[in-house]
């Protein structure tokens, strides 16, 4: 397997341009299911597994977990900013140092398997309480080129967590 397919086992992340609720359905759905889809994929894991990586110079399955929570609350609360600022402009994060962090290396998968369950169940409360309008409000993120929508944001994180799913496959 080539080095890409390994970076991207789901392929790279496509912008979408235009507002479609069936596609937001959906992309709300794949939210909802990644914390019961990461809990039996983390379970099934030996202590061996959970430090193995998926690619030569990638995180172990232990990072990619914790890169999960960590990710997803930065996404939450950028939901949250969006919606009650006019365009934000967000902080970006240093991901691949967060990725060292001792807490990122060693922190039980379990616990961060937990905060996303109950992340995510509220996340998508959010989510399907939003109007078209509401929908299109956004933030200007740094780091990708200016104004990302809700509905851009929406399909980047359930890309996200079929992205690194896809990596803890490469695992097993």
């Amino acid at each position: 397997m080539n080095i890409d397919a390994l970076r991207y086992p789901v392929g790279q992340w496509e912008k979408p341009l235009a507002f479609d609720r069936k596609k937001i359905a959906t992309q709300i759905q794949i939210i909802t299911d990644f914390p019961e889809k990461l809990k039996s994929k983390a379970t099934s894991f030996s202590a061996q597994q959970l430090e193995k990586t998926y690619r030569p110079g990638g995180w172990t399955a232990i990072q990619v977990i914790n890169h999960c929570a960590d990710s997803h609350m930065n996404a939450f609360i950028r939901f949250k900013l969006a919606l009650t600022e006019d365009k934000p402009t967000i902080k970006p994060y240093a991901e691949a140092k967060w990725a060292e962090l001792a807490d990122a290396k060693s922190f039980p998968a379990d616990s961060s398997v937990q905060l996303i369950e109950a992340l995510h169940a509220r996340w998508a409360a959010l989510m399907l309480s939003l109007d078209d309008e509401q929908w299109n409000a956004g933030f200007i993120h740094p780091e990708h080129g200016g104004e990302l929508k809700l509905f851009q944001t929406v399909s980047l994180y359930a890309w996200h967590c079929e992205h690194h799913y896809g990596h803890l496959d490469l695992i097993m």
